[in-house]
């Protein structure tokens, strides 16, 4: 059995999505990033950098592994599923992982704390993480040219990049000149699996929450920033 630790989030979400995918069996155990349960000592034992997801195999000898991109190869692997066995096609979804993890993630995440979070208004520093953002998205979408999936098949690369590319009404990025990635990002949005992991540990739909709830998140995520 898997216990995953999370909280519904972009990364959260990546993993919660492959589980379902995959099809193993997990159980779910909430963390309040808000509340501060991920600086807890039972928390920073699984993962020493407190950040959601972390999971622990029950099976492979409570084996903890954190941070989502390691989680997702580990699983795909146990699997035997969402990442091709030759070398070729596992280096190319591989690649785009780590677009995801090395690019989108901090970018758009830094356009969020900014544009959404940060007390103070930059506007230079804005423009630059929004406008890498959109440049990023401007990358898949011509990787996406003539593809249904990233790396033409369905796989990790796809969950990665679609948890953290469908909040982009939330960080306030349009994707209507990207007919690729926003053709993409619907049929990727529309997969069982997908909605299922969504949802994981709870549902939160961003695009119509309302002004007072967007606020009150908003206040909640500068006081994340300080800890």
């Amino acid at each position: 059995m898997i216990e995953l630790y999370t909280a519904p989030t972009p990364n959260g979400w990546k993993v919660s999505v492959t589980l379902e995918e995959l099809g193993i069996p997990y159980e779910v155990k909430r963390i309040d990033i808000m509340a501060g349960d991920q600086k807890q000592p039972e928390f920073l034992a699984i993962n020493p950098n407190g950040r959601i997801p972390a999971i622990i195999d029950r099976d492979a000898g409570d084996l903890a592994i954190f941070e989502s991109g390691a989680i997702m190869l580990y699983l795909a692997e146990k699997a035997g599923k969402l990442i091709p066995g030759d070398i070729k096609g596992r280096m190319d979804v591989i690649q785009w992982l780590m677009f995801q993890m090395s690019g989108i993630g901090p970018m758009q995440g830094q356009a969020n704390v900014f544009n959404l979070y940060f007390p103070e208004k930059i506007p230079t520093v804005i423009d630059r993480y929004m406008n890498e953002t959109k440049r990023l998205y401007t990358v898949l979408d011509k990787q996406l040219e003539g593809k249904d999936f990233i790396c033409g098949d369905y796989s990790l690369a796809d969950i990665a990049n679609w948890g953290w590319i469908c909040i982009h009404d939330w960080t306030g990025i349009e994707i209507d000149d990207l007919p690729n990635l926003k053709a993409w990002l619907e049929r990727v949005g529309q997969r069982d699996a997908v909605v299922r992991g969504r949802n994981v540990p709870d549902a939160i739909d961003l695009s119509s929450i309302s002004d007072d709830k967007r606020d009150q998140m908003q206040k909640s995520a500068r006081t994340i920033l300080q800890r």
